[in-house]
């Protein structure tokens, strides 16, 4: 995929000749409010005898209170439209609505495909459970996904909305497969329903869809299965539209430069949190993608300096031109506190917005990559 689907990006009163794309990856700290409607609308309140026999309502909330579908979905949108927004106020030029209405990147589209079944959490690691899905008859494309999802967020953005998705070999993955001769066949099946969502999506308007494949950091040899993968998702979809592959933290090496035959136009990389101790992994190889590079820690409740965060935004030039290179933070937030959040998003975008100004003014000399054997 040769095609430029960057420029459709750059805001129309960009400040500097030169634009580097900034966006996040997807998830944000949900409001505390939120998750307290979600108990709500559950009837999970865990209320003990002390609770009813206390004049003042826990929480400041009426425990009795009907909380209907009505309000829970008005919570949903005031949040997607909190975060929207606050994403734009930190000057985004791409924005989610942090995934304001997903519980789980697996656990959430499992509910929407025909074909899986839910049978209890299952202990991850520690004291953390996942819901984890079960596949127990053919996988079928019954209902629209992220469509209702995309349609709200980019009526509230007036920037351009970017769609994570989670893909279609972490789908099958991280779900017990009681019905497919393989997780491969699985996969394969799971990859041509995706297709059929971003189809859906790009007739909304989508332009930007980011598929997340979390699992390919822990099973690295199955790269040939995700690209089989990425071709089904990729089939029929028009060369304008721009697709972005996001893979956690791994042995990038093992996946790279296999990755360069996938039809995307963006690879999103997780470098931040190790220093970029593997940024020259990706130059043995001529980088051939756009980079989408991880230049604050998605796992440190610090807000990273502007100093710092532009030195992390010239470490993707050793890799592609400013042309080519993406900036974001390297995984989801959404662990985080809010405000924490929030100021890394800030602080990158004017580190970025400085790099730029710096390129235009020639204070930063970039040259061709620099290649591993040179």
């Amino acid at each position: 995929m040769s095609t430029n689907t960057r420029e459709q990006f750059r805001p129309p009163n960009h400040p500097h000749e030169h634009f580097i794309l900034t966006t996040v990856v997807g998830s944000y700290p949900k409001p505390k409010w939120l998750n307290r409607a979600r108990d709500l609308y559950h009837g999970d309140l865990d209320v003990t005898a002390a609770d009813r026999a206390s004049d003042e309502p826990r929480g400041g909330f009426d425990v009795d209170v009907d909380f209907d579908e009505r309000n829970w979905q008005e919570a949903k949108d005031d949040a997607s439209r909190l975060i929207t927004l606050e994403h734009e106020r930190a000057g985004l030029d791409a924005v989610v609505d942090g995934e304001m209405r997903r519980n789980e990147m697996v656990e959430y589209f499992a509910h929407r495909i025909a074909g899986y079944e839910f049978n209890g959490p299952v202990k991850v690691w520690g004291h953390n459970y996942f819901d984890k899905p079960s596949v127990v008859d053919a996988v079928e494309y019954d209902e629209t996904w992220l469509v209702d999802e995309f349609e709200f967020t980019n009526e509230v953005a007036s920037r351009p909305v970017k769609v994570p998705i989670t893909g279609p070999y972490t789908l099958a993955n991280w779900s017990f497969n009681e019905h497919y001769d393989d997780g491969e066949a699985l996969a394969y099946a799971l990859a041509e329903l995706v297709n059929l969502e971003v189809e859906k999506l790009v007739e909304a308007g989508a332009r930007y869809v980011q598929i997340d494949e979390p699992a390919l950091a822990t099973t690295p040899d199955d790269h040939a299965i995700v690209g089989e993968c990425l071709e089904l998702i990729a089939d029929g979809i028009p060369d304008d539209v721009r697709l972005g592959l996001h893979v956690c933290y791994g042995d990038y090496s093992r996946i790279y430069p296999e990755i360069l035959d996938y039809p995307i136009h963006e690879f999103d990389v997780e470098l931040c949190n190790g220093d970029y101790e593997q940024i020259d992994v990706f130059t043995e190889h001529e980088f051939t993608k756009d980079l989408a590079l991880g230049v604050v820690d998605a796992h440190v409740a610090e807000v990273e300096p502007v100093s710092e965060i532009k030195e992390n935004v010239k470490r993707g030039f050793e890799v592609v031109p400013p042309e080519r290179l993406t900036v974001s933070p390297d995984c989801g937030l959404k662990l985080l506190p809010r405000e924490v959040a929030y100021g890394k998003m800030e602080n990158m975008v004017t580190a970025t917005r400085e790099v730029e100004a710096e390129l235009d003014a020639g204070q930063i000399e970039v040259g061709a990559p620099a290649r591993a054997d040179d």
